[in-house]
């Protein structure tokens, strides 16, 4: 699996446009580099065919003499005299009866000579036949082979040069395919790079730097506007899934976590508590006279001392204590950590004292209310959600009974042994 995934991977834009980069340059400087050499041993063919013409004819004046006279050593004389200094590889004089009357040959041997000699049978006219003319008749004639040597060496060098030419093409090739790496593939990169945190991350806040090129740059200011719709989505998005879940778990009218949240919150708190064998306190708060004022008021005035209510009793609380409206006139507050029950019996009363103040309405109506505490601790008054709660229930409508707008402890068994205890 592991070896099929490895053929499977793609090649990055960077290498592809190395190597594309590269294999042109190559194969333009091949290319040039042959064609150059191509007509330079073409013309190189035809100057050294002209040349050993030229020689051939030096020759012939030069022996003229020595054929019509039939003499063999002046002959070779004149002959090694010119061959030995010209590119020649082998000159022979023959006289009238076309038997050899005088021969040079270069006398050179090794690879190199041969190369020279491959060379020249390759590219030059070979033999150079010239016949030797005195008084306008034929007295003899001479061929002559020419040496390749230049040819060679002409050869060589261009095969130098473009093999010089191609390091050097390449070279450059890996410079500009860098360059172009910089000016191409780094803005695409930087885009990818971009757009995996956006899709993977979620961070629409990246942004795609500006490019020297206009099309790539006008590429990454589109995916910058679309991030910025995007981003701007996101927020408003993040905002309504934030609204709505604050009115899924509060009350509307007082801003109080609702009944919901509350028991929530008790249930998360009494495994606290439990755990570390902590005492907590939960008050059941009770409007003593809220339907007379409804019925007298009217409901808008209603909602205003509901209002009034909340504000007045979160004052009261600690920054840690939570409070919150279970419906209608019904508000529960949770005190956690408890550290003595004279605590919550004092943020009890806190509570009622903040009540005896006037409520002022918007029609400039003044009201005067009350609130009834039922207060249920923790573990004594119950281990669960449900029984806390019905036992600071209990213990609220029992001090209505007693007397509204006062503070009343549930009657546990607990409680009740401790009662007698201090009798």
């Amino acid at each position: 699996m592991i070896a099929f995934n490895r053929k499977r991977e793609r090649p990055t834009l960077r290498a592809v446009l190395g190597r594309r980069h590269l294999s042109v340059a190559l194969l333009a400087v091949g290319l040039a580099g042959i064609s150059l050499t191509v007509l330079g041993v073409l013309a190189l063919r035809v100057y050294a065919n002209h040349n050993l013409h030229l020689i051939a004819r030096s020759i012939n004046y030069t022996v003229e003499a020595a054929v019509v006279f039939n003499d063999s050593s002046a002959a070779s004389e004149a002959l090694a005299l010119i061959a030995s200094t010209e590119e020649v590889a082998d000159a022979k004089v023959f006289d009238d009866n076309d038997q050899l009357l005088a021969r040079w040959e270069r006398s050179d041997e090794g690879l190199l000579a041969q190369m020279e000699q491959q060379v020249a049978s390759s590219l030059l006219e070979e033999p150079i036949i010239l016949p030797v003319l005195h008084q306008g008749q034929q007295v003899g004639r001479i061929e002559l082979v020419g040496q390749g040597g230049s040819l060679l060496r002409f050869l060589l060098s261009g095969l130098a040069g473009i093999l010089l030419c191609t390091a050097l093409s390449a070279g450059g090739a890996l410079y500009l395919s860098r360059r172009m790496f910089g000016d191409i593939v780094g803005p695409l990169r930087s885009l990818a790079t971009v757009a995996h945190a956006a899709r993977r991350e979620r961070r629409f806040d990246r942004r795609v730097p500006a490019a020297q090129i206009a099309e790539l740059n006008e590429l990454g200011n589109d995916f910058n506007a679309l991030l910025d719709e995007l981003e701007s989505w996101q927020s408003h998005l993040q905002s309504e899934n934030e609204t709505l879940a604050h009115q899924a778990s509060h009350d509307s009218l007082t801003g109080l976590p609702n009944r919901a949240f509350f028991e929530g919150r008790l249930s998360r708190t009494l495994r606290n508590a439990s755990k570390h064998q902590e005492q907590m306190a939960l008050l059941f708060l009770d409007s003593d006279n809220f339907k007379d004022i409804n019925d007298t008021h009217g409901h808008s005035a209603g909602d205003e001392v509901l209002v009034s209510v909340a504000t007045r009793v979160r004052a009261q609380l600690r920054e840690h204590d939570l409070v919150a409206r279970l419906g209608g006139d019904e508000f529960a507050v949770l005190l956690a950590p408890l550290y003595s029950r004279e605590d919550a019996q004092r943020i009890a009363e806190k509570i009622i004292a903040s009540m005896r103040l006037p409520i002022r309405l918007a029609e400039g109506q003044s009201i005067v209310t009350s609130l009834s505490v039922g207060i249920a601790y923790f573990p004594d008054d119950g281990k669960t959600p449900a029984d806390l709660l019905n036992a600071a229930d209990a213990a609220m409508y029992q001090a209505k009974r007693n007397s509204r707008g006062q503070w009343q402890t549930a009657e546990s068994e607990h409680s009740a042994n401790q009662v007698e205890n201090r009798s």
